[in-house]
């Protein structure tokens, strides 16, 4: 890879701060320690950037390394010994384009890992489903899967919620 790769990195870094911070908070519901993965991310993509073969797949590449931060952080923060979430409340990052929508959003970062990143990069993000599949290293009939699945239980959880307020 040449400098304009690195710009194009930088810049895609740069334009995309507040969608990197939330996929990391919506994986570990604290601000420090999302700014912390999306640090790490930065820091492994701007040190192996050479390493990607195609310009034009910075977006799916770098979301790869964020999401592969996210999941490791998880590991590790599944050994260490952790206060309980309710001592540790954090307020939920809010963002003027996504306020209406806080409810569906929360519902989303409860689904189960595989459902939530297919979600967040395909709705949120507006990622295609052959750059999720990318982006994942999953086959795209698995991402299809994934993502339907994940739209059934998150309409049945909100006809449910509805119905019951």
């Amino acid at each position: 890879m040449n400098d304009t790769a690195y710009d194009k990195l930088t810049e895609h870094i740069i334009n995309n701060q507040n969608n990197f911070y939330r996929i990391a908070y919506c994986y570990v519901y604290n601000k420090e320690s999302a700014l912390d993965i999306i640090q790490n991310a930065i820091c492994k993509a701007l040190e192996s950037y050479e390493s990607l073969r195609n310009e034009k797949a910075i977006k799916t590449w770098f979301y790869r390394i964020l999401i592969n931060e996210c999941l490791q952080y998880l590991r590790k923060s599944k050994k260490e010994i952790i206060c309980d979430p309710i001592d540790m409340k954090e307020e939920i990052y809010y963002e003027d384009a996504y306020e209406p929508k806080l409810e569906v959003y929360e519902r989303v970062c409860q689904l189960p890992e595989q459902m939530k990143t297919i979600i967040i990069l395909h709705f949120y993000e507006q990622m295609t489903l052959k750059e999720i599949s990318q982006t994942l290293d999953v086959n795209l009939n698995t991402v299809k899967t994934r993502l339907y699945a994940a739209l059934k239980r998150l309409k049945n959880e909100l006809e449910v919620e509805y119905e019951t307020n």
